[in-house]
């Protein structure tokens, strides 16, 4: 058995990695000895500021519009238990393993870096139920991202405390249950700590994180399908001269520029038509890179964002234990979150636009040179006439899906919360975008393997005629009249697992 590596929770070090590991059950998470410190720093600042007689907003006072109403001493753990239960208020569809996950991992992460003022305890716990299998049941509607994500994150702390349900094993089970039978004490929540439970940019984040890590596979896995489709309609590669693109040097158009170059390398049908006299191809060839690239462009700024906001404090009031002072801000409005996730997400809708002209232009009579729909025997036979019509679907409801959340905001809590980011929605259209765009490449790959036998026996590139065999043995390519629509899922949930890309690593790899 392959021992798990152990990330380390401490704050401030988690990578895209690392989540993506903890979230598919590839890693265990620890709390560091060193975030364990700060916390307890931390708390005491707010045990000392109780002590003292102090008026702390969501210590020992109600919240949002409530914030001026003042709790007293022997009510503060009813006051954190009643906040817990109120704001459990989400609805939908449950999150699923991975992201619940990573929704815990990150939440854990943020109160590791010290700003919070609570217990190790509640970092443990929640790891604790990683550790366990124990994952909440959390639906994904119900948050507008500011205050933070505070629905889904309300039911994660109501499994806590033991009045919410979980997923174990499969079973969704009462928590109280399954606490109990992991050995697992039901959480007494002390002075502020439903409060740092619950207010938070975790979920957003989890969302945004997993579809970034399936959406840069994608991009890298839609220039393979790009280059099989240049290839089966005769196209060229000289749009792809590294010359052409160190003379507009966007980042993501040269890496995906470099990979078609490569890819198409010692083709015979290039060399059949290479004296052809056409002159340039049509866009959705020649400016792939430049589409790929705006979307790889795109995804490293959604990286960028993540990065930070993953080791981030994002509740309110923080903590700083070296001058013990507590304040009062706006960390848990996620913002950057929701604007990185609509600019990935129109990135990539337009991405998944040339995607769809290149599998009409091989299946499309008028331009491909091959038969019509790719069909052996056309009139008989449509072939993937209705393949095309799937991609036009799916290309449109990306477009659809790329209208931008971060410009909406309806104001919430009594026009205390008068400006939310409605980050949630703007990762979890982005999910659906990528969802979306796998299929997409999936078509592609189905088209442009079918186009690729109308030119035998001549063959394409050595490393594209490799990723061919690969493919066709993993998911056999039928050439009859068969319903494409289960050929299709199977070549996207591969697409999905990432593992074609590791068919490239003897020959070095995609950019």
């Amino acid at each position: 058995m392959t021992r798990r590596r152990t990330v380390r929770v401490d704050g401030r070090s988690l990578t895209v990695e690392d989540v993506e590991a903890v979230a598919r059950g590839r890693a265990a998470a620890k709390l560091t000895a060193e975030a364990e410190r700060r916390m307890r720093a931390s708390k005491a600042v707010i045990d000392r500021a109780l002590a003292e007689g102090r008026v702390v907003y969501g210590v020992n006072t109600g919240f949002g519009h409530l914030k001026n109403v003042k709790i007293a001493k022997e009510a503060l753990e009813r006051l954190q238990r009643n906040l817990v239960r109120s704001h459990a208020a989400g609805v939908g569809r449950e999150a699923d393993g991975p992201t619940t996950r990573a929704l815990l991992l990150l939440r854990a992460n943020a109160l590791a870096r010290g700003h919070s003022g609570v217990r190790p305890l509640l970092a443990r716990r929640l790891l604790d139920l990683i550790e366990n299998d124990l994952l909440p049941v959390v639906p994904e509607s119900g948050s507008v991202g500011a205050s933070g994500d505070l629905a889904p994150l309300a039911h994660v702390a109501l499994a806590l405390i033991g009045e919410g349900y979980v997923r174990a094993g499969g079973r969704r089970l009462r928590a109280a249950t399954a606490l109990e039978r992991a050995g697992l004490d039901r959480l007494r929540l002390g002075p502020r700590e439903g409060l740092a439970l619950v207010n938070g940019t975790q979920f957003s984040s989890a969302v945004a994180l997993l579809a970034l890590v399936r959406a840069e596979r994608a991009v890298r896995l839609a220039d393979v399908s790009a280059a099989l489709s240049i290839d089966a309609l005769a196209g060229t590669w000289r749009a792809f001269d590294p010359r052409v693109h160190r003379a507009r040097p966007h980042a993501g158009q040269m890496a995906s520029a470099g990979n078609l170059y490569r890819l198409l390398q010692g083709s015979e049908i290039w060399r059949s038509h290479a004296d052809c006299g056409a002159v340039q191809d049509a866009y959705s060839l020649r400016c792939a890179p430049q589409v790929h690239g705006a979307a790889r462009d795109a995804l490293a700024e959604l990286r960028r964002v993540l990065s930070i906001e993953i080791n981030a404090s994002t509740d309110n009031p923080l903590v700083f234990a070296e001058d013990g002072a507590i304040v009062s801000a706006g960390n848990f409005h996620a913002a950057p979150v929701a604007a990185a996730a609509d600019y990935a997400s129109a990135a990539l809708a337009g991405m998944a636009g040339i995607v769809e002209r290149r599998i009409d232009r091989l299946v499309n009579p008028l331009v491909s040179g091959l038969p019509p729909f790719l069909a052996r025997r056309p009139g008989l036979e449509s072939g993937l006439m209705m393949a095309q019509v799937t991609a036009a679907a799916l290309a449109s409801e990306c477009k659809t899906l790329a209208h931008p959340a971060c410009a909406d905001t309806i104001p919430t809590s009594a026009l205390q919360e008068d400006h939310v980011s409605m980050a949630p929605w703007a990762a979890r259209k982005l999910r659906g975008v990528v969802e979306r765009l796998e299929t997409l490449i999936a078509i592609e790959l189905l088209a442009a393997v079918r186009g690729l036998d109308h030119r035998r026996p001549l063959r394409t590139s050595p490393p594209l005629e490799a990723f061919v065999r690969r493919l066709e043995e993993e998911v056999r390519i039928p050439r009859g009249e068969v319903p494409p629509g289960p050929v299709i899922e199977r070549l996207a949930a591969l697409l999905r697992e990432g593992r074609p890309l590791d068919w490239f690593a003897r020959s070095g790899g995609l950019a």
